[in-house]
């Protein structure tokens, strides 16, 4: 089990959890940005084993271990690749949870306003480091500049400081790396011509040091820019503009990405709301702000990885199928 750096003890209960359901010995191996969390699990489950070390050297040894049936990894779709070839050689099952670029298609039956500054708070949580979070904002053309105002004023009231701090709201980026990848998307969001609302590349008021950055909006999207395609993994958003009145049109660009994980659209029809679910390529769906529960089955469609997490689908992921015929 090879779990990421961002919600760390969240991703260890997750796959551990279902795998001593299923009867199987694990092995764990927390990343090593941020492996306190699965020392401390492991202190409270003692018998449990756990792999501390680097993704190419001790995650690449587990991958292709011949004695382990079956991998799980959570992390980038750049190591997922990595891990499945190493896998390969032993023929081992892989499971994948990846990476996400989630659109958020909103309806203009609902109130807009409420809607998003909802959803632009919801994506911020965790400075934005979260694989789910509704990161493509997809609107009617005649609502965008309400919905840019609405999501800049928004962005621009959350508090970042320290995270100890009852009045911080929003903390900093995990680790440097993660830090330089949101300023040069900030950059190239500029360079292409995007047009910024809120955030930018500058540090939060009064936070001079530390991997901060400012909540950061652009709007007028093209969906083919490379802030609209590519996962970023930052308190970052885009907004899209879909053609009036036009659901095809709003699908079609929550369905033109390379990930799959999430969606999320908002509505008052709910015949409309199941329809344009069914049409979206995305593992969950989240309809009107509805959170997904703990027996909720969690995973995605093409590189957004493969098989499922929690619920009765994530403990069967470590179950091999028996056919027992005659007596």
């Amino acid at each position: 089990m090879i779990t990421p750096w961002n919600w760390p003890l969240q991703q260890i209960v997750r796959k551990v959890g279902a795998a001593i359901a299923a009867g199987c010995t694990t092995v764990l191996k927390p990343s090593e940005i941020s492996p306190l969390s699965g020392l401390l699990f492991a202190e409270l489950i003692y018998a449990a084993g756990v792999v501390n070390g680097d993704g190419p050297t001790v995650g690449a040894a587990i991958a292709a271990h011949p004695n382990i049936d079956m991998v799980t990894f959570t992390g980038s779709m750049r190591a997922g690749v990595l891990v499945a070839k190493a896998a390969a050689e032993t023929v081992k099952r892989v499971h994948q949870e990846l990476g996400g670029k989630s659109a958020n298609i909103i309806f203009d039956d609902v109130d807009l306003e409420e809607v998003v500054a909802r959803d632009v708070t919801l994506l911020m949580r965790n400075s934005g480091q979260t694989c789910n979070a509704p990161t493509r904002l997809l609107v009617q053309r005649d609502q965008h500049a309400a919905a840019a105002a609405t999501a800049a004023r928004t962005a621009d009231a959350i508090v970042a400081g320290d995270p100890r701090s009852e009045a911080t709201e929003m903390g900093p980026l995990s680790n440097v790396s993660q830090f330089d990848k949101v300023q040069r998307m900030i950059t190239a969001g500029i360079r292409d011509g995007a047009q910024l609302v809120a955030g930018g590349t500058s540090r939060p008021d009064g936070l001079e040091k530390g991997y901060y950055v400012r909540p950061t909006v652009f709007a007028n999207i093209n969906p083919d820019m490379t802030i609209a395609r590519e996962e970023i993994f930052g308190p970052f958003l885009v907004i899209i503009p879909y053609e009036d009145e036009d659901e095809d049109d709003a699908i079609r660009i929550a369905n033109d990405s390379d990930y799959g994980l999430a969606a999320y659209l908002s509505t008052r029809d709910s015949e409309r709301a199941r329809r344009v679910a069914a049409r979206l390529k995305a593992g969950n769906i989240h309809l009107n702000g509805g959170r997904a529960g703990p027996t909720t089955p969690f995973g995605g469609y093409k590189q957004s990885g493969n098989g499922r997490e929690e619920g009765v689908f994530g403990i069967e992921e470590f179950l091999e199928i028996k056919a027992v015929s005659g007596g």
